[in-house]
């Protein structure tokens, strides 16, 4: 360790020289090289692991991160204390009773009170304090006929606005035959969730209209918590005590092969784009083998005052590893800067029709720490591997060999 700052005094003092045109030339090539590679790592990095933390903010904002489902009959109603139980586990912030069911929404004509366009909606009934999508002054009925709050593209797609009377149509199991019940709705308000599956098709009304049709067989519970990544813990132990009565999954297991996917995907990118890092190498490493020929004169007088092999090996890798934490670091910040960008002023939209196909409207561009040491010591990590040869080729030359190179 004595060695290192004399090898560093020697190849700063190479990487400041300015007699060689050629070699400044390739060692700004393998610096933009290596900033590329390295910038579009980060981008790609931000992109995926904005979308999923975007798309799992927009599921645990509107379907909560963990749910409880009652199996059996008679079990929707949750004892005092055992909901006393469930909302004592760590890390819960609210425990509600909610209620779903299918249904086919219309536009009602104020004239004739003819349905006009229809439209297949999931209807969600919640408390009357309402939730992030509708409040209770939404949910609030304004006489016989109840409120509802729907999504923006919905509403677009109906024709309506607010005040407009809507006509609901829900298919239910009684007696175990198929019937069909009709529920008038006046619209109360729109929301935008930004998650394509919510605006375009769901129905937001207070949770006894939904229970009232489906006959009480659609209720299950959610628990809103502190941090998503506790929803797998929540879920375990809700379930021992709820017991076989209730199913409880967390939204990971609902939508497992989704964030599955969305993981390999990101591991695949990243190797993929990793070759870029890899090309970079290989003008690095021709930077050096440059260098050791336009410097062998030199090399050989430092082997001639008693450098050592293992000195020269450590000024050449140097100034390779110089070059590549050069490059890595202007590309994270390129990389970040143009990731903010993108985010701050939504650069890139998708129009209704593809973003149901990718479940937001936005992309976001987050860069994560995590990611950016990942990169930051795989493209270190290649470029030093790269600067080995030409160092030990640098090391094995003969002082006397060297001074008389022309």
């Amino acid at each position: 360790m004595a060695s290192a700052p004399l090898s560093w005094e020697v190849a700063w003092r190479f990487l400041r020289g300015r007699r060689s045109q050629l070699l400044n030339g390739t060692a700004r090539a393998a610096l933009a090289a290596t900033a590329l590679g390295v910038t579009a790592l980060v981008v790609a990095m931000a992109l995926m692991t904005g979308y999923r933390e975007d798309l799992q903010r927009k599921l645990i904002g509107n379907d909560a991160a963990v749910g409880v489902y009652p199996v059996v009959p008679r079990s929707d109603q949750l004892a005092p204390q055992v909901r006393a139980r469930l909302e004592a586990i760590p890390g819960v912030v609210r425990l509600r009773r909610v209620a779903y069911g299918q249904g086919l929404l219309s536009s009602v004509d104020a004239e004739t009170g003819a349905q006009r366009i229809s439209a297949e909606v999931t209807v969600r009934g919640v408390d009357a304090q309402g939730d992030r999508l509708a409040t209770a002054e939404q949910l609030a009925a304004d006489g016989p006929i109840p409120s509802a709050v729907i999504g923006s593209e919905l509403a677009r797609q109906l024709g309506v606005g607010e005040g407009d009377m809507l006509r609901l149509t829900a298919l239910t199991f009684g007696d175990r035959r198929p019937t069909f019940r009709y529920r008038s709705l006046r619209l109360r308000g729109t929301f935008t969730a930004g998650f394509a599956d919510f605006d375009n098709a769901l129905l937001v009304v207070d949770r006894r209209v939904v229970e009232e049709l489906s006959g009480g067989r659609s209720v299950m519970y959610e628990f809103s918590l502190d941090a998503a990544d506790e929803a797998p813990r929540v879920a375990r132990a809700a379930a021992d005590i709820l017991g076989p009565d209730y199913l409880v999954s967390d939204y990971r297991d609902l939508n497992k092969e989704l964030f599955l996917a969305l993981k390999l995907q990101k591991i695949a990118l990243f190797f993929a784009l990793a070759l870029i890092v890899v090309v970079s190498t290989f003008n690095v490493a021709s930077t050096l083998m440059v260098m050791v020929r336009e410097r062998m004169r030199d090399v050989g007088v430092l082997g001639a005052m008693g450098f050592s092999p293992r000195r020269l090996w450590a000024v050449f890798v140097l100034y390779g590893g110089a070059l590549g934490a050069v490059g890595t670091g202007l590309g994270v910040a390129v990389g970040w800067l143009i990731s903010w960008v993108i985010t701050t002023f939504e650069l890139i939209r998708f129009d209704p029709e593809v973003a149901a196909i990718y479940f937001i409207d936005a992309v976001p561009f987050r860069v994560r720490g995590v990611d950016v040491l990942a990169i930051v010591v795989v493209t270190l990590v290649l470029t030093l591997l790269a600067c080995i040869l030409p160092a030990w080729r640098a090391a094995r030359l003969e002082p006397s060999t060297a001074l008389r190179y022309e």
